[in-house]
């Protein structure tokens, strides 16, 4: 079997995740929660659509210290397999948020059920930001003294969904809040959730670097290609022309939100003159009203 290249990690199981870490491990500081995960392989595509809790404790003080019930794993997935065939163990979740030390030996574990087993990390945190999934596979690496260590590899993930699964998603967000209907401040609070997820992948870049420039980690050329390609991308502000066309686009944008204030204010004042109008009709029906009582 070839190694994972993409993860997809679907709606169900973040729940199940939550569920599971809110239910043990929420009101127990750096405690985390593990899980086997269920779903299908297609030409290196993981497609995780279902998982269950397992019982596991690690001690904090000691990271060569833990337990994984494998009955608890084997019973269950049993009567996973017996409700859809179709499931296979694809590897193990972790509420991390990070990589543990002790991450390479339960991937051996699983190593028992599935060849490659993918270790799927859910940030159940709330004040995280952009996608709550990551993904790796173990690797064998060689070094110069031709010794052999296992380390986890990246594998792109995203969140999706069966047609199914977007419907029970709609109605779980419709009783949250309505995807249709922005605000100003919504807007505002989705660029600033933007630009901290930026922040924090450039400081990632900015430590790796230091960290490799001295000397604290060995140098991985396909991280450095990704990163020259991230540079390459970026606009050349020094061109004179992208300059003037950044220019003409702000300044067109802010003619748009000057028509818009202005506009605003305009009729403010007009439905302020047509209530005026209206109460001075009202009061002169009102003292005609009383001079013909009298």
């Amino acid at each position: 079997m070839a190694p994972p290249t993409q993860a997809v990690v679907h709606p169900l199981v973040l729940l199940s995740v939550v569920d599971h870490y809110n239910r043990v491990a929420k009101d127990i500081p750096n405690k985390r929660v593990v899980g086997c995960l269920l779903g299908e392989t297609y030409q290196g595509r993981v497609d995780v659509s279902n998982s269950f809790a397992v019982p596991f404790e690690e001690d904090p003080k000691d990271n060569s210290i833990w337990y994984l019930d494998h009955n608890f794993l084997e019973n269950m997935y049993g009567m996973f397999k017996k409700v859809s065939a179709k499931e296979k163990i694809v590897g193990f979740y972790s509420t991390g948020p990070k990589i543990k030390a002790n991450d390479l030996e339960v991937d051996v574990v699983f190593r028992r059920y599935v060849q490659h087993p993918l270790l799927v990390i859910i940030d159940v945190r709330p004040d995280s930001q952009g996608i709550p999934t990551q993904a790796y596979y173990s690797v064998e690496l060689v070094d110069e003294a031709k010794n052999t260590a296992r380390t986890f590899a990246n594998v792109p993930s995203e969140v999706g969904a069966y047609e199914a699964e977007e419907v029970g998603v709609e109605h779980l967000l419709r009783d949250i809040n309505d995807p249709t209907v922005t605000t100003l401040a919504s807007r505002v609070q989705h660029k600033m959730a933007g630009l901290n997820e930026l922040k924090s992948k450039l400081e990632e870049m900015h430590t790796y670097l230091d960290n490799v420039h001295s000397g604290k980690m060995p140098v991985n050329n396909q991280v450095v290609y990704n990163m020259q390609d991230i540079f390459n991308l970026l606009p050349n502000l020094n061109i004179e022309s992208l300059v003037k066309s950044f220019f003409i686009k702000t300044n067109d944008m802010h003619l748009v939100i000057y028509l818009s204030s202005l506009i605003r204010s305009i009729i403010a004042l007009h439905d302020l003159l047509n209530n005026q109008l209206k109460y001075e009709d009202y009061t002169r029906v009102v003292a005609e009203g009383d001079s013909k009582s009298k």
